[in-house]
C-alpha cells in the first residue's frame, strides 16, 4: 500500500510538471524493484487526466456554450489539430518500432538535455515579448514538443510543449493551458491503446485491487493540486527552476546508475 501511494504520488506530481513523468516512474519502479501492469499504469493515468479537466472545465464548457464566437471555433479548432498531428506521429513512432527503454541511461540523458531546452528557451524569451496570439506555427511546435517524450523518454510531454510555445513567442500561461489541452485528449487516447492491451493480456483484474484504487485516488489529488499550482506559478515566473532541478536529477541519476545502485 505504501508502494501505491509512492507511486501514485510520482504519477500525480509529475505528469502536467515540465520533469517528466515517464522518466520518474520507470525510475521508482526501478528503485522499488517492480513492474506495474499495463492495467495499472492506465489506471493511475486516468487520474491525472481527470485532475486536468477538473481543472479546466470552465474553458471546456465555454467550448460549447461559445461554439458561435469566431475566437472559440478558431481554438478549438486548433486544439484538434494538435491532437490530431500528436497521434498521427504518436502511430508512425509504434509503426516504427519505438518503445520506453527498460534502463535509466537513456532516461537521464534526455532529463539533462531538457534542461538545457528549457535554459535556452528562457533565455531567447528574455530578448521578446511574449503573447498569447493562437499561431499555427505554435500548434504545430506542441504537437511536435508532445512527440518528443514519446521517442525521447525523459524529455517530458508537456515540458516539451510548452518550451516550444514559448520558442516561439508564445506567452507562458497560454502556452500551459494550450499544452494541457492537448494533453487531455491525447492521454485518452493512448490510454485507449494501453487499455486496449491490458485486456488482451487479461490484466484488468489489476484495476479493481486496492492497492490499484489507493494510487488511483493519491494520483487524481496529487495532479490536481500539481496543475493549479503551476499555472498560478508560471503568472509570474519562469520555467528555470524546473531546469536546475532537473540537471540535478539527470546526474544523480547517472551517479546512481556509475554504481549499480540502479
Amino acid at each position: 500500500m505504501l508502494e501505491a501511494i509512492i507511486i501514485g504520488l510520482v504519477e500525480g506530481i509529475t505528469e502536467f510538471l515540465p520533469i517528466s513523468s515517464t522518466g520518474h516512474m520507470l525510475i521508482a519502479e526501478n528503485l522499488l524493484g517492480k513492474h506495474y501492469s499495463d492495467a495499472f499504469n492506465v489506471l493511475i493515468q486516468v487520474g491525472p487526466i481527470l485532475a486536468a479537466a477538473l481543472v479546466f472545465w470552465k474553458d471546456i464548457v465555454g467550448f460549447f456554450v461559445n461554439w458561435g464566437q469566431k475566437e472559440t471555433k478558431d481554438y478549438v479548432v486548433k486544439l484538434f489539430a494538435a491532437f490530431f498531428l500528436t497521434g498521427i506521429g504518436g502511430l508512425i513512432a509504434k509503426k516504427c518500432g519505438l518503445k520506453l527503454p527498460e534502463d535509466v541511461l537513456p532516461i537521464a540523458l534526455a532529463v539533462i538535455i531538457g534542461a538545457f531546452v528549457i535554459l535556452a528557451v528562457e533565455y531567447k524569451a528574455k530578448t521578446k515579448t511574449l503573447n498569447a496570439n493562437l499561431t499555427w506555427p505554435v500548434v504545430v511546435a506542441v504537437a511536435l514538443g508532445q512527440l518528443s517524450a514519446a521517442i525521447f523518454p525523459g524529455a517530458s510531454r508537456s515540458g516539451m510543449a510548452i518550451m516550444f510555445a514559448i520558442f516561439l513567442g508564445f506567452a507562458r500561461p497560454a502556452a500551459v493551458k494550450f499544452s494541457f489541452l492537448v494533453g487531455i485528449p491525447t492521454m485518452i487516447a493512448a490510454g485507449g491503446f494501453q487499455l486496449l492491451s491490458a485486456i488482451k493480456k487479461g490484466e484488468t483484474a489489476d484495476l479493481f485491487t486496492p492497492e490499484a484504487i489507493v494510487a488511483y485516488v493519491v494520483a487524481t489529488i496529487s495532479a490536481w493540486l500539481a496543475v493549479v499550482w503551476l499555472l498560478r506559478f508560471v503568472q509570474k515566473k519562469n520555467f528555470i527552476p524546473f531546469a536546475w532541478y532537473r540537471l540535478v536529477l539527470g546526474f544523480a541519476i547517472l551517479t546512481l546508475a556509475h554504481f549499480h545502485l540502479m
